[in-house]
């Protein structure tokens, strides 16, 4: 699998990530709660193996391979 998450998309992947993490944390006994609380698992887990299939999709590359 090539790595097409990188640079600043990474980082604002992670920050959001974080975030709904929070959210969906603090509103937990809800649907929406637990709707951002997956959302945020699965952002931050794309900014972490470098990969998103969505960007695959659409042929976005924001890493920065040489």
């Amino acid at each position: 699998m090539d790595k097409n998450v990188g640079g600043f998309d990474r980082m604002l992947r992670i920050g959001l990530g974080i975030v709904l993490l929070v959210v969906g944390y603090r509103n937990r006994d809800r649907t929406g709660g637990t709707l951002a609380f997956i959302a945020g698992s699965d952002i931050i887990g794309t900014a972490i193996i470098q990969r998103c299939p969505v960007n695959a999709l659409v042929g976005l590359d924001t890493s920065s391979t040489n």
